[in-house]
């Protein structure tokens, strides 16, 4: 999720004309601040890494499930959003028959995680099983996508 852009000159420019720029030392400074606001590094209750795992990796240890035909259905949708939101889509190739085909995804990030997990209506996954979190009330979007056609589920029949 991006939280802020910010812009400076570079070394080689000695001067900035108009605008006052940031130095890369100064910009890099900030960024580190914004990064270590509290809100930004606390987790979210009930969302928790995945534990053990066929599949696990240290590395991504949040894994959320989405349901094949899901999946197969709004494939450009969900490249695209996530292409949109920097959202990492790693596939780890697992696939978990239970009331139907799920496909796991991994992430590094627990609101990357989150985020996905919402937006497309996963299922979150504590070891083998699927875990039912609440959906925190105070959760940010992801940016839509401009012109995409809506879903309408009487397409589907």
């Amino acid at each position: 999720m991006t939280v802020a852009w910010l812009y400076c000159r570079d070394e080689t420019q000695t001067y900035s004309f108009g605008a006052s720029k940031l130095t890369s030392e100064e910009a890099r400074r900030i960024g580190k601040a914004i990064s270590r606001i509290p809100e930004f590094l606390m987790q979210r209750q009930g969302f928790y890494p995945r534990g053990n795992g066929p599949r696990l990796r240290s590395d991504r240890p949040y894994h959320v499930a989405l349901q094949d035909t899901y999946i197969r259905a709004h494939w450009d949708e969900i490249d695209a959003l996530c292409r949109l939101n920097s959202l990492p889509l790693n596939a780890t190739g697992e696939v978990i028959q239970s009331d139907g085909v799920w496909r796991v995804y991994e992430f590094t990030w627990q609101m990357d995680a989150i985020l996905f997990w919402d937006r497309f209506e996963g299922r979150w996954l504590r070891g083998t099983e699927f875990h039912y979190p609440e959906r925190p009330a105070n959760l940010p979007s992801l940016k839509p996508l401009e012109n995409w056609p809506k879903f309408n589920p009487r397409d589907t029949r």
